[in-house]
């Protein structure tokens, strides 16, 4: 069965459109097995012994919300305020989430299939959204999306149905559409955090150190087509292989995606929201669409500078992809 367009299009804003010249470029299908960590980067376990193990406890408060330098959805700059709640220390990984499969016998929207919007009565297709050039005449096409649909790709197999995550047990789990996210944190008795909690944990997240180390699991080198991988990861890297922030949480900017509980708007004084209250994109106009944060490893600064803690992107709900994770909160 062919795929429509529109079934490409609930990629959402993942798409690079500019082309670029370079002679050399990176294939994420040969690196499908991360290498070791260097030597120098100790990834954290969750702690244990706690009121709520692997949590961490953000104190609320008041804080200023949204930028208006970098792009335009992040603004306008507002007053905002969140009580104090329970974080995930880091990403839900892949054993985290087989442990909640292995309870409760779910299937995730891409194992179940993506249904064709155009055509509803279609049989639904199993699959997701990955990263991968496409080729013409043998090289890298910089003019063509480099976000495909893959058939059989989902948590289990990152990229289709031939790979696996045998050596990615703490890995974020990928793959995840929203209802996916939320289903695992119902099982957790938590919610997904809302757009401001995650902003707010995420104040002292960033993506290099006052040094200029990069403290961050993002794009190394010239996007889309080098990716030097100094830190062993070409890909997504196990959960806390970097720095902690301030309140002792792990990889809130970089690794992947985050989806929040937060409907998407444009902007944050956006004036319809009462009449999209699953949000809305200009970009994919009949898609319900949450706010995702914290960007991922294929943000790089030719490219993609959302590794901002008040960065923000809208990703349809119908959807999940290669770079999109998430964690949960619980609010007490």
């Amino acid at each position: 069965m062919k795929l429509s367009s529109n079934l490409y299009r609930l990629v959402g804003a993942a798409i690079l459109s500019a082309a670029l010249s370079v002679g050399f470029w990176w294939n994420p299908l040969a690196d499908s097995h991360p290498p070791v960590a260097p030597a120098s980067i100790a990834c954290h376990s969750s702690t244990s012994g706690r009121d709520h193990p692997g949590m961490v406890y953000v104190t609320g408060g008041d804080f200023t919300m949204g930028a208006e330098y970098a792009y335009p959805e992040e603004g306008p700059r507002h007053a905002a305020r969140v009580k104090g709640f329970w974080m995930d220390e880091t990403e839900v990984t892949n054993t985290q989430f087989a442990g909640f499969v292995a309870a409760t016998g779910y299937r995730t929207l891409a194992e179940r299939g993506i249904s064709n919007p155009d055509h509803p009565e279609q049989t639904a297709i199993a699959g997701s959204a990955i990263f991968k050039p496409p080729l013409k005449e043998g090289q890298p096409d910089p003019f063509q999306s480099w976000w495909q649909f893959q058939p059989g790709a989902n948590w289990q197999h990152p990229e289709g149905p031939d790979s696996n995550i045998r050596d990615r047990a703490q890995h974020p789990a990928v793959h995840i559409a929203f209802e996916d996210a939320e289903a695992y944190a119902l099982w957790k008795g938590r919610t997904l955090p809302t757009e401001e909690q995650f902003e707010f944990a995420a104040q002292t997240s960033s993506r290099e150190d006052k040094n200029g180390k990069q403290i961050a699991n993002t794009w190394q080198g010239l996007f889309p087509f080098e990716q030097e991988s100094i830190d062993g990861y070409p890909g997504t890297a196990p959960v806390g292989c970097y720095p902690a922030n301030a309140l002792g949480i792990y990889d809130l900017i970089g690794n992947v995606w985050e989806w929040t509980a937060s409907p998407y708007y444009q902007a944050h004084d956006f004036a319809d929201k009462a009449k999209y209250p699953e949000g809305f994109d200009p970009n994919q106009p009949t898609d319900a669409v949450a706010v995702i944060k914290g960007g991922s490893y294929l943000c790089a600064a030719n490219y993609c500078i959302r590794y901002r803690p008040e960065a923000r992107q809208g990703q349809s709900k119908g959807l999940g992809t290669a770079h999109i994770g998430f964690r949960t909160v619980l609010n007490l």
